[in-house]
């Protein structure tokens, strides 16, 4: 790559870049953030504002033995997005190194594991199936409102917020994807978190030849097993959508209840508060992506076995695409169409590969979302403190403290 005018920090012996890594990012959150910005590059990938100063936009470094290079160039990035995803993937490091947190499901499936898998899903979240949900987020959504006016009328001002998302998320997959309500479907998750943790392990074990190739012993519960491993990490990452949507507009009101307006300017409205709030603080930080075989992406050659490595929060933040007001909350800049889906805004990731969830959590998150604010204004408590870290996700380090008002006293 250094023919092509791309270096980078020099490695460590099988370490690589880790520890660099690692000392930028425990220095730059080792701190609560001052004031509540959006500005959290610098604090969530240190490493990236460093080396892209040092280096240029190209870069590679080296995770563990894993080479990486980052590009932050869109077009190529759609380009690999979208054209290359047969021969382009997640690598064997970085399937180990989660393989403990989210298993060996969909999203770090490759090839004809990922199309075999994705097949099995994908029904749940298209077309009627995935309308015939929306009454089941309304009822579930009534019952979380109604267990916070009650709080209201006793007295009750503050709240963690995210813990009444983290059970209303729970309740809505449960009662969709189980037909169960949340008290039994947080049993259900619970089990599959361990069936995780067991396979994990029985992955390390010996086996005799073939004997992960049996129709009767494997397949039937392979299928099984792909179907509902997705089911925790998509409950994660729409709690934490929901977290960071009320966040920044507790922070920023913008929206108000639908009075004097039309649905469609209201369903509108809605929708660029919550791309807004993807923009500031994407579910998907980073996305790489390692080269099963060369790959040409315009003027740059990928070599088999590089992993390219998409800082999303970085390109999310590009005042050269959004602005220099790139780190405030703005839901007008979705009212054009001069950010492009799948190149400059990609919160779900872009092409075959796209988060399969990504509806059902846009749904959910505009129906609890209008239906929070037709019954409560809420602001930011005093007691928030502004800390974003990364584990996995983006996520509020203590939390998301919120005051409610009820607009029906």
């Amino acid at each position: 790559m250094e023919k092509q005018g791309v270096s980078g920090p020099k490695p460590r012996f099988l370490l690589g870049n880790i520890m660099d890594m690692a000392s930028l990012v425990e220095k730059s959150t080792s701190q609560d953030m001052d004031t509540i910005s959006h500005n959290v590059v610098g604090r969530l990938l240190p490493h990236f504002v460093v080396w892209s100063k040092l280096y240029g936009k190209r870069f590679i470094y080296w995770n563990g033995i894993e080479p990486r290079m980052c590009l932050t160039e869109t077009e190529l990035i759609k380009e690999l997005l979208s054209k290359y995803n047969s021969i382009s993937g997640k690598s064997w490091l970085q399937q180990q190194g989660s393989k403990h947190f989210i298993g060996k499901g969909l999203l770090m499936a490759n090839s004809d594991d990922w199309y075999h898998q994705r097949r099995i899903i994908a029904p749940a979240f298209m077309g009627d199936k995935l309308k015939s949900y929306a009454g089941y987020m309304v009822e579930c959504t009534k019952q979380m409102l109604q267990s916070l006016e009650s709080a209201v009328k006793e007295g009750q001002t503050e709240f963690e917020i995210g813990e009444h998302m983290t059970r209303l998320t729970s309740d809505i997959i449960s009662r969709t994807e189980f037909d169960r309500n949340y008290e039994k479907g947080k049993q259900i998750f619970h089990l599959l978190t361990l069936l995780q943790q067991l396979c994990a392990k029985a992955s390390k074990n010996l086996c005799f030849p073939g004997s992960r190739c049996s129709l009767s012993n494997g397949l039937f519960c392979s299928d099984r097993v792909t179907s509902v491993q997705h089911y925790p990490s998509q409950i994660e990452n729409n709690f934490l959508i929901l977290k960071w949507i009320i966040l920044v507009e507790a922070t920023d009101p913008t929206v108000n209840p639908p009075m004097g307006v039309s649905c469609t300017a209201f369903n509108s409205l809605l929708s660029m508060v919550i791309n807004e709030s993807l923009r500031l603080y994407p579910p998907a930080t980073v996305l790489p992506r390692m080269a099963f075989d060369d790959i040409r992406l315009g003027d740059l050659h990928i070599p088999k076995g590089l992993s390219i490595w998409i800082p999303v929060l970085a390109i999310h933040h590009s005042e050269e695409i959004w602005g220099k007001d790139v780190n405030e909350f703005n839901p007008d800049r979705f009212a054009s169409k001069s950010f492009a889906p799948g190149r400059h805004f990609i919160p779900f990731a872009a092409g075959p590969r796209n988060c399969i969830g990504q509806s059902f959590a846009l749904m959910e998150a505009k129906i609890i979302l209008a239906m929070l604010i037709s019954k409560f204004s809420f602001t930011i408590s005093d007691n928030y403190r502004h800390a974003p870290v990364i584990v996995l996700t983006i996520k509020p380090k203590y939390g998301v403290q919120i005051c409610l008002k009820s607009l029906n006293p």
